[in-house]
């Protein structure tokens, strides 16, 4: 599949992503792609993440492609269940963080703490980095076996974010290619 034949839906998390963030910066260069906006990047609210994200594939004029990143993941599987059937194609899916991190976190994060378990209805690519402050990699691993999405070991690669030095981050891109001409 080509990006320009699908309706590629950016999924940021928790405080959106920054001007510097790979997702920002794809966004920009991909034609077809457009941000999932949230009412409150830096609150949370677990139905309202899930409506806004269910409401903007279900939108969606073309086949969807999600690409999510941290909590963005987590929204996105929370979502999955109320997309209408076939309408995501696949999901490049990024560092979500681990729910014993968001558990331990200081701020409530509700029913997010818990990831949903079943396997999601589309194809799927999960990146995890060795050393992600905001996930072990075996829980990571753990829920890409879950979900039935295919993991891609980015070795020590921090939360794959600015921060990181994840700023345009061309080896994501390789693989988000590759990951589409395989659907």
């Amino acid at each position: 599949m080509r990006t320009s034949d699908a309706e590629i839906l950016i999924v940021p998390g928790l405080n959106n992503s920054g001007p510097d963030h790979w997702q920002t910066r794809w966004q920009q260069k991909l034609s077809t792609a457009k941000r999932v906006e949230q009412s409150d990047w830096d609150a949370p609210d677990h139905a309202a993440w899930v409506s806004a994200i269910r409401d903007a594939v279900n939108g969606a004029q073309k086949p969807v492609i999600l690409i999510a990143h941290s909590l963005g993941v987590a929204a996105a599987a929370h979502a999955a269940s109320h997309f209408e059937a076939g309408k995501v194609k696949g999901a490049f899916l990024v560092a979500p963080p681990s729910e014993d991190w968001l558990r331990a976190h200081e701020r409530d994060f509700g029913a997010f703490e818990n990831h949903p378990r079943d396997p999601l209805p589309f194809p799927s690519l999960l990146v995890a980095s060795r050393n992600d402050p905001h996930a072990d990699y075996a829980a990571v691993e753990d829920l890409a076996f879950a979900w039935g999405a295919a993991l891609v070991d980015a070795g020590e690669a921090g939360h794959i974010n600015a921060d990181s030095g994840h700023g345009p981050w061309p080896e994501g891109l390789m693989s988000l290619a590759h990951f589409l001409s395989k659907l």
